[in-house]
């Protein structure tokens, strides 16, 4: 088993560790800070001493690390392992960024998510929305922004799996469940969300920048898909025209629900 430090550490960028075993191209950790690629959303890459990591996966409880020189280390070696900071934090506000759109999409129109692919260059998230209202989705992509300017803390805390699931909204995914463990990871965007994941995130909200909204398409009868990037800093004032075509905020029966959160 490969103790998951990207949980206890997601903004450290260096640690040790030792091979506990060898499988194929990858190396098994007994510790690490490599976060694996599963749930729709891509993996750390870095180095372990003078080795690249090129992929890193999850089997079971062991997180595998590919190498670009597969025999470099042995079972027993003692290693340094560095992960691409920049790519990490990226994935981390891109990933974040996702679970705030997912609530707003929840909690104003009813909608959960079909899937979803979180990457460095672009994101996307397919949700179940009946009607194809482009004005309505940039409406939620722009109150995810003043949600963002407005700040919230991002924690991370256990929960029963019985527990978890008594609270409402807990579940925004429409056709996957939450891992069948007794005990629920839980990503909380204060006042705002909460998921069960097991992906990293920001601390808060203003670490995402702005939302930029790229594309949107009709993927069938009620499937819906939004592609969207990030930029360094969330905006003081309106939404640029040239990243959201319409800025009409959310209808004022919507607005009301805010109250639940």
């Amino acid at each position: 088993m490969t103790r998951k430090l990207y949980w206890e550490e997601p903004y450290s960028k260096e640690f040790a560790a030792k091979v506990i075993s060898i499988e194929g191209e990858s190396v098994v950790l007994d510790q690490t800070l490599f976060y694996p690629r599963g749930g729709g959303v891509a993996c750390d890459t870095g180095t372990l001493n003078a080795s690249k990591v090129l992929e890193t996966t999850k089997t079971d409880d062991n997180i595998l690390h590919t190498l670009d020189t597969p025999g470099s280390l042995h079972v027993g070696d003692k290693v340094t392992g560095h992960v691409d900071w920049e790519r990490r934090h990226r994935l981390m506000k891109m990933h974040t960024a996702g679970h705030l759109l997912s609530s707003l999409f929840y909690s104003r129109a009813n909608c959960r998510i079909t899937g979803n692919q979180i990457d460095v260059d672009r994101s996307r998230m397919d949700f179940n929305l009946e009607s194809f209202d482009r004005s309505r989705i940039e409406g939620y992509v722009a109150e995810a922004n003043d949600l963002i300017r407005k700040d919230a803390t991002v924690k991370t805390y256990f929960l029963g799996r019985e527990e978890a699931l008594k609270l409402p909204d807990m579940v925004k995914l429409a056709e996957a469940a939450p891992p069948a463990e007794a005990q629920l990871r839980i990503v909380e965007i204060e006042g705002v969300d909460r998921q069960a994941d097991g992906g990293l995130h920001v601390s808060h909200l203003t670490e995402i920048g702005q939302i930029q909204l790229l594309k949107l398409e009709n993927k069938g009868k009620t499937n819906r898909r939004l592609y969207y990037d990030l930029v360094a800093k969330a905006s003081t004032g309106a939404p640029d025209s040239a990243l959201l075509i319409s800025t009409k905020p959310p209808l004022e029966a919507e607005k009301e629900k805010m109250g639940r959160f």
